[in-house]
């Protein structure tokens, strides 16, 4: 395999490319679905191939195949080459590179166990005794379960000297209880919704996250919530749990920190950015107490990495510092177009067949020093609502106005949980929402969360992101009852 790297990087600058890279990739995927007792689903999935990306008269140019051998390869690299000549007709300025050095490096992401060393029937084995145990509960109605696991062997060569292999171990799991009447149906996941819980991390991440240990509370949870209260309506004082908070990262921060959508050169899927280069160190995007960082350093989140797929080292970058809008994710082509000296390590791709573009690695709020969550829960006024897992959500093209809902929710009463509360909402502006902030719990209770489904481009690819946070308060929010609102990535 880096013989025919090597091979491609000749073809293409023989051919007319000043620069080049490649990226091969090997891909072992393997997912289980449970529904009840029964398997739902046992996918297994293999994946090799090679993406070109070149420049030539400073102009882009990618190609990609699966066709392995010489021919395969030539034929690629000057399709890369004869699109990159293409794109130059229409550019105003050629691309330029930011400077980066060369490494030689071998990177494997950490874990303890290799979850493709794990039997298939143990893996079956915990999600159905997780679904016995949700079935036990009298109302729950349907008990789904889901584990996966993907391992990636990437392989990057450049022209410019950098030879690097990475290992990826990705794994995830998650269980869901659902509980229905004749007008009402509820849900409660564990460790998250929409999957579970997804890290860079090997099947001890399913031994920690128990999740027969957890199935008995999230099923009684669910049939609770169909006799719960609904959200009141109004302006409240509101607690985000760590999970849900997590989402609200991604969306209101992750997604109009990208560079290429903040200059307006990425605007498919679901849109542009409110975060334009003119408030770069002048939006006061939050209280002084808000810190986000872009960190694809943080052992074992899922947005992590050795190098980004174009040979940039991980890093770890402010988006936000005491509450100052003062970063982007970035690229080696887009740096300079705000004064930066290096990229930010942001460009990934789905797989070899994607050409990379700016993506989020582990956007996190950092730590505050508001003690645990029940500590911050027994310092709130009467009337503060606590908000946990995702249930929809909905954010303008901007990034700027927001809706949430949870499947969960409480009225702190005391300094306690109190009542339950179902379908509940709260929505507001991106950066009044974030000024509201005024407490944040410590690192006691920080959690990497793992996100394998963020969309962007066209053709849209789905990313793997991370987004650490601790739950935290939030003053003055608007609340209410959830709509059925899908998703909008």
């Amino acid at each position: 395999m880096k013989r025919l790297a090597e091979f491609a990087l000749e073809v293409a600058t023989n051919n007319g490319a000043s620069y080049a890279d490649v990226r091969i990739i090997k891909q072992e995927s393997q997912l289980i679905e449970t529904k009840d007792l029964a398997v739902a689903a046992v996918n297994l999935g293999e994946s090799t191939g090679m993406g070109i990306r070149v420049l030539c008269n400073g102009g882009w140019g990618f190609a990609s195949t699966q066709e392995l051998t010489k021919k395969g390869v030539e034929k690629a690299a000057l399709r890369a080459v004869e699109t990159a000549r293409a794109s130059a007709t229409c550019l105003d300025k050629p691309v330029t590179l930011a400077p980066e050095p060369a490494y030689n490096a071998v990177w494997v992401s950490p874990h303890t166990r290799d979850p493709f060393a794990v039997p298939l029937e143990t893996k079956i084995g915990v999600l159905l005794q997780a679904a016995r145990i949700m079935k036990s509960v009298e109302g729950v109605t349907l008990a789904q379960g889901e584990m996966s696991f993907i391992k990636d062997i990437k392989y990057f060569a450049s022209t410019e000297g950098s030879r690097i292999e990475q290992t990826f171990i990705r794994s995830s799991c998650g269980i869901v209880a659902n509980a229905t009447t004749e007008g009402d149906r509820q849900t409660r996941s564990w460790p998250n919704s929409f999957g579970g819980q997804h890290e860079l991390a090997g099947w001890e991440m399913v031994e920690k996250w128990d999740l027969p240990g957890n199935a008995r509370r999230i099923a009684e949870e669910a049939v609770a919530l169909l006799t719960a209260d609904p959200c009141p309506q109004g302006m409240r004082d509101i607690i985000i749990g760590s999970s849900q908070l997590g989402l609200q990262i991604h969306e209101s921060c992750g997604h109009p920190s990208e560079l290429d959508r903040a200059l307006g050169q990425e605007i498919n899927m679901a849109g542009a950015s409110f975060l334009t280069p003119d408030h770069l160190g002048k939006l006061q995007y939050g209280s002084r107490i808000v810190n986000l960082v872009a960190d694809a350093t943080a052992p074992g989140a899922l947005g992590s990495f050795g190098f980004d797929d174009e040979g940039v080292k991980a890093q770890r970058v402010y988006l936000v510092k005491d509450g100052m809008f003062c970063g982007y994710l970035s690229s080696r082509d887009t740096a300079h177009l705000i004064g930066l000296p290096r990229s930010g390590g942001a460009m990934r791709a789905e797989s070899w067949s994607y050409v990379p573009i700016i993506r989020m690695t582990n956007i996190s709020l950092m730590p505050g020093d508001a003690g645990t969550l029940e500590e911050l829960i027994a310092s709130s006024a009467d009337g503060t609502i606590l908000f946990e897992t995702n249930k929809s959500w909905s954010i303008d093209n901007l990034r700027y106005n927001f809706q949430f809902s949870t499947e969960i929710a409480w009225e702190i009463i005391g300094g306690k949980r109190a009542r339950m509360l179902k379908n509940a909402s709260y929505g507001g502006i991106t950066p009044e929402f974030w000024n509201s902030c005024d407490a944040i719990c410590s690192a006691s209770d920080y959690i990497e969360w793992g996100l394998p489904n963020c969309g962007k481009g066209q053709p849209m690819q789905t990313m793997w992101t991370g987004h650490g946070a601790a739950p935290a308060r939030f003053r003055n929010v608007q609340v209410g009852m959830a709509h059925a609102v899908k998703g909008d990535e």
